[in-house]
Parts: C-alpha cells; structure tokens; sequence
C-alpha cells in the first residue's frame, strides 16, 4: 500500500523504511549517539526534570499520519534528553556502573537489525552457539572452576539481569531439594535459605515469586567490622531450622554487595551449605568482572563450592544493558527445573539432545541475540584491554579512599575491596545529607547513599567507561567545598 504522499516526506515511498532510508537516518542516529558521548559530561549528571514533565511535553494522542525522523530526532533533543539521568557521564559515581561502549552498541544494532528470536536453536543456531561459546570465553576471562564451561556438567546462559539469575537458581535449588515436588504439587512449607543482611533485595523477590516466600528466608548476622555473612551465623541458623524439622535448601553469597562491596567468604560458606545439602548461589554482579585481573581473583576464592554463579557484563564490562552472565555447574538441575515442551516447539535438533534450547534455562520464552555485543566487547577490547580499566578504576577508588581518610571532615565506614568508596560526615547524619545534596544539585557529579550501622553514608562508585583520574579529582573538590 502507498500512502498519500502528501501526509509524509515528500521522498518517502511507503509506510515501512526502505533500507535507502534505514541507511541515511541510521548514519544520523549513529551520528547523534557519537555527538552525545562527546559531550555526555556537559550534561547535569542528575535529571532535573520534575515529576509528569517529560509526559507533558509529548502529544496526548498518537500521529494519525507518519511523521519525519527529523521531528523524531528533534524530540529527542527537546523531550528526552532534559529527562535523561546521564549514566555515561564519566562523573556518574551513583548506584553501580551500567556501561556502554562503541562496540556494544553496534553488536546491539547488529542484533535488532538481525531481530532473531533465540528461544531455541533451531530458531536460530548462531544466537545459542555464539552465546555459549562467548561465555565459555568469559568463564575462562574470569577463571572460573571448570564446571561453569559448556564443555563439563554445566555451562552459562545471558540473562537480563542478576534479579532473574537469582531466580531461576532459587528455582533449580528448590527443585533439586524437592525432587521435582515443587513443580508438580506446588511449594510445601518448611523449605528455607538464606542470604545476608546486606544481600539484594532481589534475593526477597525471588523467595516471593518462587513461592518459599519472605517467611522463608532467613537474614543471617554479618561481620560488624566487614559486613560480610558471618559464616558461624550461618551455620547456627541452618542447624536450627534443621532441627526444627525445616530443609535448608538455598544459600546466596554476594561478592561485593551493593550498599558496602562486602564480601562474603565464599569458601567458608560454600562448606557450611554443602554440609546441610543446600544449592550455593554466587551473586558477583558488579565485583564479579574484577576477576579478569589475576592479581584480584582473590573475590572468587573458594567459587569451586558454588552451584550457580553471576556476573553482569552491563555493570563493569562496557557491555550494555541487559547482559548478566549465569552459570550452572549441573545444567540438567537447571533444564529440568524449567522445562516445559509444548508441541509447537518441538523439533528435530531439540530431540536429539546434541544442542542447548536457552529458552529452558530461564523463565521467559523469548530471548534476543544478546551475545554479539558481549561478542564485540571482547574481541574489540581483548582481555588486555578490560584488565587496562578495571585496573584503572580500582586505582581510582582506592587513590579517593586515602584522599577520603586525609580528610578532616570526613570518615570511612567500611573497608574499600575495590571501586567502592563508602564515607559520611564526621558531623553526622545532617551533615551527610546537605553534602550529598549539595554534590547532586551541583549537576557536575550524581552520588547515592546507604546506611551503615544505622549512619547514614555517601557511595562513590568508581567504574564508568569514560571516568578518568581528572573526573575524580573533580569530585574531591566538590565533596570538599559541600562539606564546608
């Protein structure tokens, strides 16, 4: 069908976009996105739009008629970017790096491009073989035990992020306790795990949606000078809940937590849930990529005792969002935790059992070709290159740790593992709100809080893609004038 070309562009031929015009915009988006990444720390860091007025700028009704990618383009100049938190901004020190790169950005182009649906491999063999392979590659980028490889018992697979590895492990541990009750009869009391104080908050979902519910889970006691799980706690809380008739089933161990960077001791842990028979879940999100250096795969000492594993390729690796890295080392507990087969998805190759359906290692159907930008990142930047700034940041971090403690006004609170800097206004709480204030409203650098023994504390997260040692600096000046 051709429109009326006097409702559109006058060169434009057809309701789609031919590739002629795919290719001209494409060239200007890319364009825009270049621009955007060159004067990405011009912008506030923090959006300073208030509630309802992004809304309030767009049309109440959709276009009745097509309109230019020019107006498109505009709108995103006028409507979206004023609503945009910049967490490219190399003066980005909130929450946890979620890192893009040239690289990724094209595999994730290349991937809508392509617009396969990988659910399984008939579907498209590249999309499950590239996957497995690449994360074969960051299994041995990282050092992880042999189990983890697609050539052993187990294997990794890209899910959206850490919340649902969390999940899905909750899942094949639950079923693994139950012997596949669960799944066939529903959720029984009595099954319990376990994560610490400073753990997630996606852990607690994953309880709810899994059915063992908050009831089930128990909050064990961490070190007060550490703030990681206390391993002798943990052991007093399996035993009692033994005791009393409950099966200990599922025991999350964080690398590097999000309030603190804590990190649990994973080979003491590791031995107290294999003493009670309990599944032991990883969850390295942000730290975990600290390994690819060798001198830090200190953070994965005692990891062989795991049965599941995650590291977010979107937080620290300049892989952008959504790229989490999970590992199993028994694929079948996984498989056959989630496997349903209906009629219309089977197929000749699934049948065989000689390849990997992703879609039964996790819990929606669908799936995108996520692999090619994690593919790109890697072979674009070469083990040299990621271990060239990860080691950067944690320099940085650690360089503001020690500027942090030179400072009259200021204390640590906690201990600096790595590109976390977590400090607080000798002056007290008060005192430490108008400085974070004051660094947010500045618009030269976003920062973000967390308690510790109940005081109230500033987080710098020191891992974007384009931080630099002046960035940093920038903000000793900032937090030095805001604290007055």
């Amino acid at each position: 069908m051709t429109p009326d070309t006097q409702d559109i562009e006058p060169d434009r031929q057809s309701f789609h976009m031919t590739p002629d015009e795919f290719r001209r915009h494409g060239k200007e988006l890319v364009d825009w996105v270049a621009d955007y990444l060159e004067r990405v720390e011009d912008f506030p860091v923090l959006s300073r739009s208030a509630p309802g007025s992004v809304r309030a700028a767009l049309p109440a009704r959709p276009p009745e008629q097509p309109e230019s990618f020019a107006a498109m383009l505009a709108d995103v100049d006028d409507v979206v970017l004023p609503g945009v938190t910049h967490w490219q901004s190399p003066s980005f020190f909130a929450y946890f790096p979620a890192n893009s790169s040239g690289p990724s950005v094209l595999g994730d182009l290349l991937s809508a491009g392509l617009g396969v649906q990988g659910m399984l491999w008939a579907t498209s063999p590249a999309a499950t073989e590239v996957e497995t392979h690449v994360l074969d590659w960051l299994a041995e980028l990282l050092d992880l035990p042999p189990a983890f490889r697609s050539d052993g018992t187990g294997g990794g697979v890209i899910q959206d992020s850490a919340s649902s590895s969390s999940l899905v492990a909750l899942v094949a541990a639950r079923e693994r306790a139950t012997g596949g009750e669960s799944n066939r009869a529903g959720v029984r009391p009595g099954l319990t795990a376990y994560a610490s104080s400073q753990a997630h908050s996606s852990v607690e979902k994953a309880a709810r949606i899994a059915g063992v519910g908050s009831a089930g889970l128990r909050t064990v006691d961490v070190d007060p000078d550490t703030l990681a799980m206390d391993p002798a706690a943990l052991e007093r809380a399996m035993a009692a809940d033994a005791e009393a008739g409950r099966r200990p089933f599922f025991v999350v161990a964080t690398v590097g937590t999000t309030g603190t960077n804590a990190m649990d001791p994973l080979r003491a842990v590791g031995e107290v849930a294999r003493r009670y028979g309990a599944w032991l879940h990883v969850d390295a999100a942000m730290s975990g990529s600290a390994a690819v250096c060798p001198e830090l795969r200190w953070v994965h000492d005692g990891l062989e005792l795991a049965d599941s594993y995650v590291v977010d390729a979107h937080k620290w690796l300049f892989t952008n969002f959504d790229c989490s890295a999970f590992y199993v080392a028994d694929r079948e507990a996984l498989v056959s935790a989630l496997s349903i087969v209906p009629e219309y998805l089977r197929n000749t190759a699934s049948e065989s059992g000689d390849v990997i359906d992703y879609r039964d290692w996790m819990v929606p159907l669908g799936r995108r070709f996520r692999a090619l930008k994690l593919w790109f990142v890697l072979r674009w930047y070469g083990a040299e290159g990621l271990r060239h700034h990860v080691r950067e940041h944690v320099a940085l971090a650690q360089d503001l740790a020690t500027w942090v403690d030179a400072q009259p006004s200021f204390e640590r609170l906690v201990a600096t593992p790595l590109n976390l800097v977590t400090l607080a206004h000798v002056d007290g709480d008060g005192a430490t709100q108008r400085l974070l204030d004051e660094v947010n409203a500045s618009g030269q650098a976003y920062l973000t809080h967390t308690r510790v023994h109940g005081r109230l504390a500033v987080r710098v997260s020191v891992g974007g893609t384009w931080t630099q040692a002046r960035h940093v600096e920038a903000l000793k000046d900032l937090l030095r004038e805001a604290a007055g």
